[in-house]
This record gives structure tokens, C-alpha cells and sequence, in this order.
């Protein structure tokens, strides 16, 4: 590890517990311009998830204390009750197509977030996943905090452990065979983040709107890694909020997710040549191993600032 990233783990890792809710009020409070919080959880059928999370952030943040200004769920096209529980919960719901209309919505979580920047208002932004079960508020009043107390910090990203069943830190394997990896060899400077891939983060939003967004899997390294050459290594830093459970993806799936990380990494590492943007996985039919080719993640949202829309709405 380079000795930059080793002095930076002390100086820009804390733990939620570090910074008592008072404490956060209290910096929110002496200046609620610049310190105004959206929470934004991206939500497609997660009905069985969404309500609670949405409860506590409400309670803990909103009403007992006052570190949350607006709470959004963004439904990408849910069958299931995912809009009606979120809004029973005490959210604002909006579909993914209400959203900058004139620009036909893709399929994809990057997408998601990317559209969120114009249904929100706050200077910081938090992103929570919609799938986490046993939530603790800690997820955003502990990626929050640090950019209510520090005006040099841009980034702040969750870590936690993440338990695969009953064996403990056995989740995101994504993480440690493809984005770890990565990290390590081509941005070495982020190498000390401990889950780089994690959905939970808070940004200001004055970096937000100058990073491309990928619209799928890949959203999480690109903004990251987009943020270390914007702002730097030490405007980032990471926060531990305990442990993390949610709903784990198949193998297939935890593949096209590999497939669209890789690809998101292989095109800041070139903007020149890409390979093939697909993959191929197989099943097992009646007559043998059946390919399925699916399409690798390939589409990126320009900053937000570059929308007429945006620019419109923040010129009001």
C-alpha cells in the first residue's frame, strides 16, 4: 500500500460512533444552506425492504432530530408494492420516467441516481440501497457527518462488514474479484477503501453535478474513482456503520455486474478501443449448457450541470 493511502486511512477513516448526533445538528444548524441533506434510495421491487428503511430515516433523522431535509425514493419500474410502501413510510416517490422525460430512461441503477440530482435539493446528497435489512440510521447520519463537519471533505463512502448467510465477511465478492483488484493495480490511491462498491455514500453536490455517471453496475467505481481525479484523495473518506445485510444476487448475476465494473474501469483506463461489450454466460437446458448472451452496461450520463433542465432549476 502506497505510504499517501496508509497516512490517509488515519486521517479520513472514522467511525460512525465518532461524531454524536448533537454534534451534527449543531453544524447543521449553523449554516442549513450549505449543509441541506437529500437522502435518495433507488428502489426496483424491494417492497419487503423499503418501507423500513424509509421508517427509520424518518423517525431517527427527520423527526426525533433534524439531520434530514428531504427523503426521496426513486421506483425504476417496481411491479410490486415498492412505490405505495415507500410512500405509506412517510417518502417522496418518483418514477424514474417522471424525470427529465425528453431523455428515454435506460434500465440501471446509475441511471437512477444520475436523474435523482433533479428531484432533490440538498447541497449534500446521500444514497442509501433499498434491499438492506436490520437498517440503522448510522448508514447516513455516519456518510453525512463528515461533510457536515469538514468543509474540505467532497466523498464519504459507508463500510461495514457483509456477512453472506451465517458465514461473516463473505459478501461482496464482486469487490474482491473484480473492483479490489482494479483498484489496487490501476488507482492505487484507492486502494484503502474497504468497500468501494458499497450503494451507501454522501456527496456534496457540487461534485455530483460534475461527474459522468455510467448508468448501470458500474456507478459506484466510476464515481469514485472520477472523484478521486476531480477533488483529490484526501477530499475522500470512508465510514464504518457496523454491518451490512441485504439480498445477495446469483452467480450469473454477480457475473453481467463484474462484466459492466470491468468495462466502466476499462474505459477510464482508455478512452480509445473498448472490447466487446457483451457476455456470455450459460445455463443448463434439456439438451445441455444453453449460452445467453447479455449486453454489458455501456451508456454513461454526462455531468448533470451540462442539462439545460438542471442549470434552469438551480438558476431559479
Amino acid at each position: 500500500m502506497l505510504e499517501e493511502v496508509e497516512r490517509w486511512l488515519t486521517r479520513r477513516s472514522w467511525s460512525s460512533g465518532d461524531r454524536p448526533l448533537n454534534r451534527l445538528t449543531d453544524a447543521r444548524d449553523a449554516d442549513p444552506h450549505r449543509t441541506s441533506v437529500s437522502v435518495v434510495l433507488p428502489a426496483l421491487n424491494e417492497e419487503a425492504t423499503v418501507g423500513a428503511i424509509v421508517a427509520t430515516i424518518r423517525r431517527e433523522l427527520m423527526e426525533k432530530v433534524r439531520l434530514v431535509d428531504e427523503l426521496v425514493v426513486i421506483d425504476s419500474g417496481s411491479t410490486d408494492a415498492t412505490a405505495a410502501v415507500a410512500r405509506a413510510a412517510g417518502a417522496r416517490v418518483v418514477h424514474r420516467d417522471a424525470i427529465l422525460p425528453r431523455v428515454p430512461a435506460l434500465p440501471g441503477k446509475g441511471e437512477v441516481l444520475w436523474r435523482s440530482l433533479l428531484v432533490t435539493s440538498g447541497e449534500i446528497v446521500c444514497f442509501v440501497d433499498a434491499d438492506l435489512r436490520d437498517f440503522s440510521a448510522d448508514f447516513v447520519s455516519g456518510t453525512v457527518g463528515p461533510l457536515l463537519t469538514d468543509p474540505s471533505l467532497q466523498f464519504v463512502k459507508a463500510m461495514y462488514d457483509r456477512p453472506l448467510g451465517d458465514s461473516a465477511g463473505q459478501g461482496g465478492r464482486v469487490t474482491e474479484l473484480v473492483a479490489r483488484p482494479l483498484l489496487n493495480l490501476h488507482w492505487p490511491q484507492l486502494a484503502g477503501f474497504v468497500q468501494p462498491l458499497g450503494g451507501e455514500y454522501a456527496v456534496r453536490r457540487s461534485l455530483l453535478e460534475r461527474l459522468p455517471f455510467p448508468v448501470g453496475y458500474g456507478v459506484e467505481l466510476g464515481l469514485l474513482v472520477d472523484a478521486l481525479h476531480t477533488v483529490g484523495l484526501d477530499a475522500l473518506g470512508q465510514v464504518d456503520v457496523g454491518v451490512r445485510r441485504h439480498r445477495h444476487q446469483d452467480g450469473q448475476a454477480l457475473g453481467r455486474m463484474a462484466a459492466a465494473i470491468y468495462r466502466t474501469a476499462q474505459l477510464r483506463l482508455s478512452r480509445g478501443h473498448l472490447v466487446r461489450p457483451a457476455l456470455t454466460q450459460f445455463e443448463r437446458g434439456e439438451g445441455g449448457f444453453v449460452p445467453r448472451t447479455h449486453a454489458v452496461d455501456t451508456e454513461e450520463r454526462p455531468p448533470m450541470r451540462e442539462i439545460a433542465e438542471y442549470a434552469e432549476r438551480h438558476a431559479a
